[in-house]
Order: C-alpha cells, then structure tokens, then sequence
C-alpha cells in the first residue's frame, strides 16, 4: 500500500517575501513620519496594505518589529569593504557610515529612536543588541584587520577607536544638522588616522 502525500500542517504561517518586505517599507515610512511612540500594529498594517495578524505572524510586538526592521536596514549599511589597507577601508566605512545617517527615512528616524531610547531601557537595550553590537563588530573586523597588518599599533584601544569612527560624522550630520562638504570625509579619514597612530 502506498503512502499518502503529507500535508503541511493546518494553519502553519507562510511568509511571504513581498509582505514582508511591504511591512519593512511601511515600518520605515511610519517611523519617519510619526515616530516610534505613536507607531501602532494597526497604523503599519493599514499602510502595508495587510491584517494585522500577518505582522504578529512575524513579530510579537511593536518594539520586536521596530528594532528587527531597523536592525536589517542598518546593519546591511555597515558591511564594511576589506580592501587590503586602512586608509581605503576607513573611506569606504566613512562613505557606509554618510549613506547610513543621510538616508531620507534614517535621518528621520534615527534622532527620534535615540531620544525614545532615552526614556525606555528596555528599548535601548534591543537597540544596542540589535543594531549596537552588530554593527559594531563589524567595525572591529576593520580594526583588528589593520592591527594584523602592522598599520596599527597592537595595543590600539578597539573600543576607543570604534567611537572615534562614528563620533564626528554622527555629530556633524545628525547633532549639527551640518553638510558634509565634498572633501569632509577625506579629511576625516586622514584626522582618524592620525588619532589612531596609524603607521
């Protein structure tokens, strides 16, 4: 006697791709326009077009989905180049790090999320872990590539110097609300250099 197809079992959720990627779109959208504390399921779900039930498909909470989106989007944004030298790797770091703050929804985004996670620890800690950590391993990568290279010094302090990277573009783009000129980047590259010892 042969046996019987196997069914996939009642009522288990499928994903599909261009649902999730209209939440991502709506998630971002919402979060520019009104932000995080008046972001709703329902306000996300109507502006993606889907029920409410296809985002608790993916995410239990508002909070889950936010920082999931986010954290896919940013940390994409921090996929830095190896390309064989610290000058070139910290440029193409630097011009990832401008695309990252200068994005249209980011840039919206971005102030808004830091001084929620102000407020709420429990936010702040998703984001740390989330798009914090991730992207800051990936900037340790960079780091630890130079050392091995002899370009920095063994003794670089890595925590340090990841803050220095950020620090400057972060501040003149989103505290300042200042231009980055054409040459700023070039300009910080060779400061960051300088900064770290580097040989």
């Amino acid at each position: 006697m042969s046996e019987k197809p196997r069914r996939a079992p009642t009522g288990a959720a499928v994903l599909q791709p261009q649902i999730t990627a209209a939440v991502t779109a709506a998630v971002m959208e919402e979060l520019a326009t009104n932000g995080y504390a008046r972001v709703s399921m329902e306000a996300v779900a109507k502006r993606a077009g889907v029920g409410k039930s296809a985002l608790y498909r993916r995410w239990p909470s508002k909070q889950d989905m936010v920082v999931a989106v986010l954290g896919e989007f940013s940390v994409e944004l921090a996929e830095f180049a190896d390309t064989g030298a610290l000058r070139t790797d910290l440029m193409a770091a630097l011009e990832l790090l401008h695309t990252w703050l200068t994005h249209p929804r980011m840039a919206a985004i971005l102030p808004d999320l830091t001084a929620e996670a102000g407020r709420n620890p429990v936010l702040a800690q998703a984001v740390r872990t989330t798009i914090g950590q991730p992207r800051r391993a990936l900037g340790m990568r960079l780091l630890q590539r130079a050392v091995e290279r002899g370009e920095l010094p063994a003794d670089t302090d890595v925590e340090m110097a990841l803050d220095l990277l950020a620090g400057p573009l972060f501040w003149r783009l989103s505290v300042r609300h200042a231009e980055a000129e054409p040459d700023y980047l070039d300009r910080l590259a060779d400061h960051l250099l300088r900064a770290l010892g580097a040989r």
